[in-house]
């Protein structure tokens, strides 16, 4: 892909996989995705996470997140890709807690939003997060994102929260206005 002014988000690699069963392993990180650990050791998971890079599922697009200089400090995630419905979901992790609260996860979700709406006839960008995940939520709403409903899922409670294709030109022409 490309250069957002602090990161680069590109294809995943294997030399991604020690960061990504670093951070899929961390408790902390586990509870703010509400996810499960895995219950393979890192030679298991290795051999699958090869085997998915070689192999891509229909519909889904999974990519690193580095920073300008070549650190991989995240992933992003586009799926549920329905052209002719016009949307797609989104999803965004900043493993490495040295980014946090430092304005890399804003610069990748509004680089992969851009990306998405520019290179695909998707017109609206969905993503679901944890109510309790405050970073995350104002990283969704500085990107132009609105909430628009809550589920609750295995006994957690989500925002859905979206971002249409004409709100995101509003939202990036006002940024670009001096006050």
């Amino acid at each position: 892909m490309n250069k957002g002014s602090k990161v680069i988000i590109c294809d995943k690699s294997p030399t991604d996989a020690a960061n990504d069963y670093a951070w899929q392993t961390d408790l902390e990180l586990a509870h703010l995705t509400a996810t499960h650990l895995p219950a393979t050791d890192f030679a298991d998971y290795l051999s699958n996470y090869n085997r998915q890079l070689r192999y891509h599922l229909p519909g889904k697009k999974n990519f690193s997140i580095k920073t300008r200089g070549g650190k991989h400090i995240g992933n992003c995630t586009c799926c549920n890709i329905n052209e002719t419905k016009g949307d797609a979901e989104i999803g965004i992790i900043i493993g490495d807690r040295r980014y946090w609260d430092k304005g890399y996860g804003t610069d990748a979700v509004n680089y992969l939003v851009d990306y998405i709406f520019e290179n695909s006839s998707v017109v609206r960008i969905y993503l679901k997060t944890l109510a309790s995940n405050k970073r995350a939520q104002k990283c969704f709403t500085k990107c132009g994102f609105a909430v628009c409903g809550q589920i609750i899922s295995s006994g957690n409670r989500y925002f859905l929260m979206e971002l249409h294709h004409n709100r995101r030109r509003q939202h990036t022409e006002s940024e670009e206005k001096p006050l």
